[in-house]
């Protein structure tokens, strides 16, 4: 079995960073190496302390070497609708979204459009992702298979949708369940994929279809459940008349066994206290999508809040309402809409979220996020000064804060040198 050490600036963290100053939550050497074999991390120390023999060694000095990014919410069908102008959610789905996503029926496009999307999430350094595919059972086949090709971690599921959406969307309760079933036995738990019962949200799925989602859920308990929750106030409004007999729109999923510990639940902004209560009770996952927040104008994320009341929050890119694969540019923005709260995002907490803390949302800390021996080999390779502008003010960086809040605020996928999954690069030029 081949073996191989990356040499680099390591930094993993341990815990959650608590303020700016806790350096205890992370170890970072300054010349480390990283032992893979079999896609795993075998040994993570200093490079002069790890044994070498028999192993190739890829220096990535001086550049900084991470745990792979963790995108806990986005949409593989519209990875061709990012940047469409719309007043806010309704209109967008109604005017972008769900014609776009009819042209995944196609098991061509959609082998096509997997590959460019996994692509896409490489070239960024997310190297774990949870997305929705299309109602089309053909859609998931192919990302899934695609995901498998590479060895890539990936949880997906196709959309359970059978209301308030073009007929070529709309499955029914039945086929909903009997391709979700199908999907659940051929791929979930195949190599590094795990399955996500997906009923889209509340509006478009009838009773009947919320009660094949509970169906499928209670059956397969280790089957991570993702939803859409409060993201806007017409679709809060709407799914509360389809539901008159809940008391509000978390008691909609409540009632049909779709809020547990692996539920995760998009955008989360319009809560109200009973809401959040029944939230942290269940330990069902809120996951903030700053970008896709700001530009649909949907609200703010209160993370202090709900983080106060015992919920742990997962962060996310929510491509294409997102507006950046990139997520240190979901980073970026989600540092301004906490800010706006008076709510602090310093870069320790930050590269936790996206590593470590969402990992641990997902269950998988003991497997990802973290340079921990043991962990897959999933990796990161950042470049602060990947940019003149980020060159210019990396020069007067006075610490590892510093270099890492430049690449918060700063960067994107030019600052991503290269990405591993399970120890094999994903991107054609390795060094720079």
């Amino acid at each position: 079995m081949t073996k191989e050490i990356i040499r680099a600036r390591l930094l993993s963290f341990e815990r959650e960073p608590q303020t700016p100053d806790d350096t205890a939550s992370f170890r970072y050497i300054e010349d480390g190496g990283l032992l893979i074999e079999g896609g795993l991390i075998r040994a993570f120390d200093a490079f002069d302390r790890i044994d070498a023999t028999g192993a190739r060694i890829i220096d990535h000095r001086p550049h900084l070497v991470m745990p792979g990014f963790i995108d806990t919410h986005l949409h593989f069908p519209q990875t061709q609708v990012i940047a469409s102008w719309a007043a806010e959610l309704l209109d967008w789905l109604n005017d972008y979204t769900f014609p776009e996503e009819t042209r995944y029926s196609d098991p061509a496009l959609c082998a096509t459009m997997a590959r460019a999307f996994l692509d896409m999430l490489s070239a960024h350094g997310t190297t774990t992702a949870v997305a929705y595919s299309s109602v089309h059972a053909t859609s998931a086949e192919a990302l899934f298979a695609e995901a498998h090709r590479r060895d890539m971690r990936l949880i997906t599921g196709k959309v359970m949708m059978d209301r308030n959406a073009p007929d070529a969307l709309c499955d029914t309760a039945q086929s909903s369940y009997d391709d979700s079933k199908a999907l659940i036995t051929r791929w979930h738990g195949r190599g590094r994929l795990s399955y996500a019962i997906t009923p889209r949200f509340a509006i478009t799925s009838t009773p009947a279809q919320m009660e094949a989602a509970q169906a499928l859920a209670a059956e397969h308990p280790d089957c991570y459940i993702q939803t859409h929750l409060s993201e806007n106030h017409a679709e809060i409004a709407l799914s509360c008349q389809l539901y008159p007999d809940a008391v509000d729109y978390t008691d909609i999923y409540a009632r049909y066994g779709m809020l547990r510990e692996n539920s995760l639940l998009g955008h989360a902004i319009h809560l109200s206290d009973r809401e959040i209560g029944a939230l942290a009770e269940a330990g069902a996952k809120p996951v903030f999508c700053p970008t896709s927040n700001l530009y649909l104008g949907s609200g703010l994320f209160d993370d202090a809040k709900l983080r106060a009341a015992g919920l742990t929050n997962a962060i996310a890119s929510d491509i294409g309402g997102g507006t950046s694969y990139s997520m240190l540019q979901t980073l970026s923005e989600g540092y301004k809409v906490l800010q706006l709260q008076r709510q602090r995002l310093h870069p320790y907490r930050a590269f936790h979220w996206i590593t470590r803390g969402n990992a641990a949302v997902l269950g998988l800390q003991d497997r990802i996020g973290t340079l921990e021996v043991g962990t897959e080999a999933d990796l990161v390779v950042l470049d602060a000064r990947a940019t003149p502008a980020m060159a210019l003010r990396m020069e007067r960086a006075r610490n590892l804060m510093d270099e890492l809040f430049t690449l918060q605020i700063m960067g994107d996928d030019r600052a991503v040198v290269q990405t591993y999954l399970a120890g094999m690069p994903q991107k054609a030029v390795a060094f720079r």
